[in-house]
């Protein structure tokens, strides 16, 4: 078997899903399907149970991933050992932030210093709305700006980039705007968010699917980008749960934060790929914690 064999057959046990075994890996989904035939071909029998609505593991393709699966973490940490050690704190390092506000107030600070300190190592900083963990898996970012609860198999979770209060963004002028406050039992007269790509656990903390007293709240548009949140907040199509440090970096001159009351403070983390952690990975954590550490420690 060839490595790219190897490695399309064990996303494929993850997700159980051709499609998203196909996004993952940036394949065509006829490629991961040649691929899994061609397999069994030369097995000599069936890995996967396929049927129009599910895809399950054969005995014979549990008992090859079970096999496979040690063989291809060793050699994957082999090659990014020899790597670290090689290369240092150099290359290329790819950040993702959903939000600039998930990357905290302290971002540019922790960016500044790292390339201060790292000269050799290229910072790339892109942000993706949603941002789904599988750009990790799969090597398109090294770290990942998140807030949690991060709940994913494959992933480390560094340091905590920031703690704040949560606060609700309304139209100017909403009746919530005037009072000055507001609570989840609120929602049930407004719209959210839908799901979309965002992380479940983080999806249910923030966005849940009824109030306190059990009343649905209801689930607006899909939505493109965090500008595209904005323009349909002040068209009060929606309302959006977040924090204040979201209006630091987004801005639409219809749009107003009033204090969400009785939810606990919203965190963002670091987080990463397990198996690709590097020199350069562990470099910018170790940045980050220092410089939010200083800086609660001066507050």
């Amino acid at each position: 078997m060839e490595l790219r064999e190897v490695e399309i057959f064990l996303v494929l046990t993850e997700e159980l899903h051709f499609g998203r075994t196909a996004q993952r890996l940036y394949l065509s989904q006829p490629r991961i399907s040649q691929t899994i035939r061609s397999l069994e071909d030369r097995l000599g029998g069936r890995l996967f149970e396929r049927s129009t609505r599910r895809v399950a593991l054969t005995a014979l393709g549990e008992r090859l991933r079970d096999e496979l699966r040690p063989a291809h973490d060793h050699f994957r940490r082999a090659v990014l050992v020899a790597t670290d050690l090689a290369r240092g704190v150099s290359g290329e390092l790819r950040v993702c932030v959903a939000s600039y506000a998930m990357a905290g107030p302290w971002f540019t600070q922790i960016i500044r210093t790292f390339e201060e300190r790292h000269p050799n190592c290229r910072l790339t900083i892109v942000e993706e709305y949603p941002a789904p963990y599988g750009r990790l898996h799969t090597g398109t970012y090294h770290l990942m700006c998140h807030r949690q609860p991060i709940v994913e198999p494959g992933l480390t979770v560094g340091p905590t980039l920031s703690q704040e209060g949560r606060i609700l963004l309304v139209r100017a002028g909403h009746p919530l705007a005037e009072r000055g406050y507001a609570t989840i039992e609120d929602l049930a007269d407004c719209a959210v968010i839908p799901r979309g790509d965002i992380p479940q656990a983080m999806y249910d903390a923030y966005f849940p699917p009824t109030t306190p007293s059990g009343r649905p709240i209801r689930r607006g548009a899909q939505i493109s980008s965090t500008s595209d949140i904005l323009h349909r907040i002040a068209r009060d199509q929606l309302v959006h749960p977040t924090t204040a440090s979201f209006l630091s970096y987004y801005h639409h001159p219809e749009v107003t934060g009033v204090p969400l009351h009785g939810e606990p403070p919203a965190e963002s983390a670091l987080v990463w790929a397990t198996d690709f952690e590097n020199a350069a990975i562990r470099a910018f954590a170790a940045v980050a914690a220092e410089i939010v550490n200083l800086d609660n420690t001066s507050c």
